[in-house]
């Protein structure tokens, strides 16, 4: 029941359909009634009474109640085929919709294959059960109650033997289901299992080919495939259980009938039409029965994907702010910042005090895993500080509204995204409104323009997923390009270089020198070569802020970065960069 008016809250906003298709589910119910009913003048009028006129009307009148049943029958299925449809689209809408609106540390700590999973196969599977299983659940209940109302009024006593077989059966398949339920949950995190190994091999299909690891690869998604398979059988062998448990007790229920109707029929106490009339009822009262059990079945099963789907639902989104931050025309400040991931015992940053004026360029150096990018990452708040408060001209950031505040953010990282478009939408992504001219003037500032023109179709070309058609120098044009084009106050550089060959890195680096020009800038980086002509320079070390000062100023002081500077000419240089 718990599940059953769970289903239903899913479908209340499409109650129009849902009369209608119950409308329909009422009118064949009556019909199957109908048929029931009409067994006993068919019997005793035509083959005991011979009536020549029931011979000519029984037929018509049969003819025309399955003709009704079945336009009632389509019309009932098809709203409730349409109601799931409509039922799962408007889910995923609305779980995709959630799941932007989910923090960044969300992404962290669940595998992109896992999400897909819930977002596609939990979410599908709802598809085919809403629709057959609620259709049945409509159409077979009320079927049911018809037919027995036709046993009753036959031969009550009869119907009360029929009757005490349903509790034991429909009790039986509800055990079955509850074991079901747990059988799909476990089904279901294994095909979630099987779409993040998917997904990070084909991610990967370049490194697992030049290692050689196809076959690896191949035998470990068998054993997954076959860990899913498993759970399949499970599932089938209960499905199936069901079916024999509701034919075993209603074989049951039928012998006993049979043998005591017979009696009866022999003895003259009813006329065989009775009795052929009551049975017809009967025996068309347990394929209803049974396919309630199997509605019961797939309620259990969409219960199962409804838990996954509500993990996700159930998880806080972003808090947004409400004060509408202005075009920043001051300093940014960082007082008393520290931060902590979530489950992580010791802090990533330490009482982090720090001013940014308007158009400074300030790179932040470091070993790996000292916390550049978590400092960053604040910012626009992609996190917020376990303590402490970050102001943009006085105005703390965790009370602006997110929309506000970052789009005066602009990032160009290590890690390229570029989406599978065109050239022209991946440089006008952050301003959709943006004019031709103004997309053109973007790439050349980017030293874009000239490769783009080479491509088949110009600024229409489809660049790949991830940008897989372009270099890697000239993915991270576009990216510029698009940060240019946006014209944020605030720039955030990630580690922009660090993977290009040395061509390419000039040629980016003349773009960035465009692109930093007259904004506030933050430079990660490993190689100390990129980050000289910074206003200032900070070291991180455990969370802190140990030095800061230019370049040459830092070098005097013959501390942590002198030392990083020295080894970035040594093949020590990537264990402390």
């Amino acid at each position: 029941m718990k599940a059953l008016i769970r289903i239903l809250k899913l479908i209340k906003p499409y109650w129009r359909r849902i009369v209608l298709a119950g409308i329909a589910s009422l009118i064949v119910s009556g019909i199957n009634g109908g048929l029931a009913y009409l067994v006993k003048p068919a019997l005793d009028g035509i083959f005991l009474e011979k009536n020549k006129t029931l011979l000519i009307i029984m037929p018509v009148a049969i003819l025309i109640l399955y003709l009704l049943r079945g336009v009632f029958s389509f019309v009932q299925s098809y709203l409730m085929r349409a109601t799931g449809a409509k039922v799962v689209t408007d889910m995923r809408n609305r779980l995709f919709g959630h799941l932007m609106y989910l923090p960044v540390g969300h992404y962290k700590k669940e595998s992109t294959g896992s999400i897909l999973s819930r977002v596609i196969n939990d979410i599908g599977v709802l598809q085919e059960l809403l629709a057959y299983a609620i259709r049945d659940l409509f159409v077979e209940s009320g079927t049911v109650i018809v037919l027995l109302s036709v046993a009753f009024y036959r031969r009550w006593d009869l119907a009360l033997i029929a009757v005490t077989v349903l509790p034991a059966a429909f009790y039986g398949a509800g055990r079955f289901g509850e074991r079901l339920k747990r059988v799909s949950r476990k089904a279901q995190q294994k095909i979630s299992v099987i779409t993040e190994y998917l997904t990070e091999s084909f991610r990967g299909i370049k490194m697992i080919k030049v290692f050689g690891r196809e076959e690896d690869i191949v035998k470990k998604f068998t054993e997954k495939n076959q860990d899913f398979y498993r759970e399949l059988l499970r599932s089938a062998r209960l499905m199936e259980f069901t079916s024999l448990f509701m034919e075993f007790v209603g074989g049951l229920g039928i012998a006993f009938i049979l043998w005591y109707g017979g009696r009866l029929v022999i003895t003259g106490a009813i006329t065989p039409g009775d009795f052929f009339s009551f049975l017809a009822a009967i025996f068309m009262v347990y394929t209803p029965a049974k396919r309630l059990a199997s509605a019961n079945n797939g309620i259990q099963r969409a219960m199962a994907s409804l838990e996954r789907i509500s993990e996700i639902e159930n998880k806080e989104q972003e808090k947004d702010g409400s004060v509408k931050v202005p075009p920043i025309k001051g300093k940014i400040e960082f007082k008393n910042v520290s931060f902590g991931y979530p489950g992580v015992s010791h802090e990533v940053l330490k009482d982090i005090n720090l001013t940014i004026q308007k158009g400074e360029i300030l790179a932040i150096v470091g070993k790996s895993g000292v916390g550049k990018t978590t400092l960053i990452d604040l910012l626009p708040r992609f996190h917020d500080p376990s303590t402490g408060a970050i102001y943009l001209d006085s105005i703390d950031i965790s009370n602006a509204s997110l929309e506000s505040l970052r789009g005066q953010i602009g990032v160009v990282s290590q890690d390229v995204i570029l989406f599978n478009d065109t050239v022209r939408n991946n440089i006008q992504f952050g301003r959709p409104d943006a004019r031709e001219e103004e997309i053109v003037s973007a790439a050349k500032a980017a030293f874009a323009h000239e490769f783009i023109l080479e491509l088949p179709h110009g600024y229409d070309s489809v660049i790949g997923e991830s940008g897989v058609r372009l270099s890697g120098g000239q993915r991270q044009r576009l990216s510029i390009a698009r940060a240019i084009l946006k014209n944020p106050p605030i720039l955030i550089l990630d580690e922009a270089t660090s993977s290009l060959d040395t061509e390419s890195e000039m040629i980016v680096q003349k773009a960035l020198e465009n692109l930093m020009e007259n904004r506030t800038t933050f430079v990660i980086a490993h190689r100390i070569s990129t980050v000289r002509r910074a206003t200032r320079i900070l070291v991180l070390d455990q969370g802190r802020i140990i030095e800061s000062g230019t370049h040459e100023e830092l070098i005097a002081k013959s501390g942590i970065y002198k030392k990083l500077y020295e080894l970035q000419f040594t093949d020590q240089a990537a264990e402390f960069l």
